[in-house]
Formats: structure tokens, sequence, C-alpha cells
């Protein structure tokens, strides 16, 4: 006997996707246009997506990048993190974090742009929500780079005379410069930019 077919509920189930996935390709869209400059067809593409089934998933915009910036930032600083703990005093700890971002900065993935970094510059048009993100994300990077010194102080391979908030604040606009600038061009004389930058903590 013939099977009957497939119900109407079958047929109106959502598509299957994955998660992580269509978070990344999302991603590369925010990325590179920014939160208000991203529409929902140009996420729906890049995500292989249609726009009912990105609203199904994440009720608007604003719930995808919500979810999309959460794990930009967590893959971002388990990546640093990691790379990091190889190093064996503060001093090499802040070189690392300044090849980390130098790399982030060139060809492809420097005209990528950085999100947290994007999303700053897009600060006074987010919402409360989405603005308090950012500027924790800004803040875990400052006490990130703060530690670092610290340590770098504990350990002697940074001068034990400079002040910590005064240097971490300069470093911390070194590196998202680096981000700005590596959105439109690449960094000339990387190395020498590093050996300078590293002078700061004699």
């Amino acid at each position: 006997m013939p099977q009957a077919p497939s119900s109407s509920r079958e047929r109106g189930r959502p598509r299957q996707f994955d998660l992580d996935s269509a978070l990344d390709r999302a991603m590369l869209v925010f990325r590179e246009k920014g939160y208000h400059s991203a529409s929902i067809n140009d996420l729906g593409i890049a995500m292989e997506l249609t726009a009912g089934s990105i609203y199904k998933a994440f009720s608007d915009k604003r719930g995808l990048f919500l979810q999309v910036f959460a794990r930009y930032t967590s893959l971002r600083n388990q990546h640093l993190r990691q790379r990091l703990e190889q190093q064996p005093n503060g001093r090499a700890r802040i070189a690392e974090l300044l090849h980390f971002y130098l790399e982030s900065a060139t060809d492809v993935e420097g005209r990528r742009g950085c999100l947290v970094v994007g999303s700053a510059i897009e600060l006074q048009v987010l919402d409360s929500e989405l603005a308090e993100l950012v500027r924790e994300a800004l803040q875990r990077n400052l006490n990130g780079i703060i530690t670092l010194l610290e340590g770098g102080q504990q350990d002697g391979s940074i001068n034990r005379q400079h002040d910590v908030q005064a240097l971490s604040g300069l470093l911390l606009c070194l590196v998202l410069g680096m981000r700005v600038a590596g959105k439109m061009q690449d960094l000339p004389s990387q190395a020498d930019l590093i050996a300078t930058a590293l002078r700061l903590l004699d």
C-alpha cells in the first residue's frame, strides 16, 4: 500500500543547520559591513539561510549579532590565551600579543576587520545592551594587558617603575589602532613596530 504524503507538520519543520558554521558566516558579514550596514539579505546569503529561518532561529538581526559577538570574543580570547601561555615571561607575552594583533590586521584577515573594534566605532548608534557588551569586551582587553604587565614586572622582564595603568591604556590604543589601520592596508615594518613598542617596557 502506498505511503501517505508527509504531514503538514513535517513539511513545516524549520530548516536544520549547523549553528556554529552559520554564526561564523554571519560573523564575516558583521566584521566587513558593521552591525547597521549588514542587512538580513546579506546575512541570509552568507549563512545560506532564508530570512524566515534566521528570524525563527535568532528572532531578529540583533539576536543574531549577540550570538555572533559572543562566539567571536570567545574564540579570539581562547586563541590568544593559548599563544600567551607558551611564552616564558611578561615581556614575551606582550610581544606575542602584538604579533597576534598584527597578524589579525594583515592581508584578508585585516580587511575583514575586528568585530569588537568595528562595533566600538558604532558605539554611539548601538542600543544600550549592545554598547555595554562592546565596552565590556574592551575592558576585558585592557584588564588582560594589565595582567601581562604586572606579571612582567613581577618576573623582572618589564621595568617596575612603569605606571601599569597608563602603559596598559597606551598598549590598548596601539593594538586597537592596528586593527583599524589593517582594515585599509597592511602595516609596514611589522618587526620594527613590535621592537619599538617593546621599548616602552624598558
